[in-house]
């Protein structure tokens, strides 16, 4: 029966980890894989999820199953935080959401739902955009189009030929866009930008579908939500998802919400009952802990406050290290070169180097990343970066290409 089976190549960032774990370089940095780390390279567990972990500990007294439909503190508070907690829609129960194992749950199941709603639906996504939104949502059916969205020369946003692109949109068609913190490119919509795109999905009569999963991560919880609460001002239906593994550190434990704003109430509750029914028939229902947590803390004041400190302090330490490595390479001769590193926001940039300038920096310092030149900007630390800048120096240096 499995005769039939082929090899896979590997997903390449987990073949950059594997290339990392077995490179005796002391000095090695890895740049891969998007995850936090700390001046020390570590992900550390924030002090906020230990201090309700504890009160879960002491307080819990079932470990019974949850339903498809997850924690609802939970759900609602995650909305309340994307959203807003005056938002509308909440109020008036015109919002179907649950629970869902991580980010990527969510935008399956999201998928799934659309696809039932309207097989075959036509779903439009930047380029570029995270590595997993196409298998995720093309594997539910939908038809993946993309629109442009990176300049890799310029390191700009291409904003006109994004909305050039999307004015040829048919109506009903979902775009996909990143609330903020852009993966893989870091460069994010502006608020005038924000606004002149709504006004051509409207025009054009197209749904906005919203992937957050870096809330907190940019400017602020509030700044970096704009453009998911505009959408869901002005659109009568809307579809946005939330990960919980960078801005509350819970990588492991899976944590994120799927929600769909609907036109009138009593769609909600046929929503929700679609909703649920392809959750029972994915993964049946989410598990636990990592909810719990994310509702206590968001409903705690004390842990709730400590909370925004450490977000801030992740936000804070990402920033600098974006000046850092701006100026380092700026000291190093290579003048306004990658000043565009300071405008991005979240984890990620496009340094703008070749293939083989990537594999120079693996094969002689040591430094890995992916073959895009993608870095994770949490990687580096004030440890490293002097380091960094001068394998990249010396990299583009030798192979003149400055």
């Amino acid at each position: 029966m499995f005769e039939s089976l082929q090899l896979l190549p590997p997903d390449p960032l987990l073949g950059i980890i594997e290339r990392f774990n077995n490179d005796a370089n002391p000095q090695k940095i890895d740049l891969g894989v998007g995850i936090y780390k700390d001046e020390d390279g570590r992900t550390p567990v924030l002090e906020c999820v230990k201090g309700a972990e504890a009160y879960l500990l002491a307080n819990q007294r079932s470990k019974c199953y949850l339903g498809p439909r997850g924690d609802q503190r939970f759900t609602h508070s995650l909305c309340a935080l994307a959203l807003g907690d005056q938002y509308a829609a909440l109020r008036d129960d015109r919002i179907a959401a649950l629970q869902t194992p991580g980010g990527c749950g969510a935008l399956r199941v999201a998928a799934e739902v659309i696809a039932r709603a309207r097989p075959r639906a036509r779903i439009w996504v930047s380029d570029p955009t995270w590595a997993n939104h196409v298998p995720l949502l093309g594997g539910a059916g939908l038809n993946i189009q993309a629109y442009p969205y990176y300049d890799y020369e310029d390191k700009l946003i291409r904003f006109d030929a994004m909305l050039e692109t999307l004015s040829g949109a048919a109506a009903g068609d979902l775009v996909l866009l990143h609330g903020c913190c852009h993966n893989p490119c870091g460069a994010d919509l502006d608020e005038r930008q924000w606004l002149r795109l709504a006004a051509v999905m409207q025009e054009r009569q197209l749904v906005p579908f919203v992937d957050m999963a870096y809330q907190g991560f940019g400017e602020s919880l509030d700044a970096d939500a704009f453009g998911l609460r505009l959408l869901c001002r002005q659109f009568p239906e809307a579809v946005f998802t939330v990960s919980c593994s960078k801005n509350f550190g819970l990588y492991r434990d899976r944590v994120g919400v799927v929600a769909f704003l609907l036109a009138e109430t009593a769609q909600t509750r046929a929503t929700l009952s679609n909703l649920t029914q392809i959750v029972r028939g994915i993964y049946s229902m989410p598990p636990d802990h990592g909810a719990a947590v994310v509702a206590h803390v968001l409903n705690d004041p004390e842990l709730r406050a400590q909370w925004t400190r450490e977000l801030a302090l992740m936000r804070d330490r990402i920033n600098d290290m974006r000046q850092g490595l701006v100026a380092g390479m700026s000291a190093l001769g290579f003048g306004e070169r990658f000043d565009f590193v300071t405008h991005e926001r979240g984890m990620f940039s496009f340094l703008g180097i070749s293939p083989d300038q990537v594999k120079a920096l693996a094969d002689g310092h040591g430094i890995y990343m992916a073959d895009s030149s993608r870095i994770n900007v949490a990687g580096l630390n004030r440890r490293n970066l002097d380091y960094f800048c001068a394998a990249l120096s010396a990299v583009l240096t030798a192979m003149s290409l400055t």
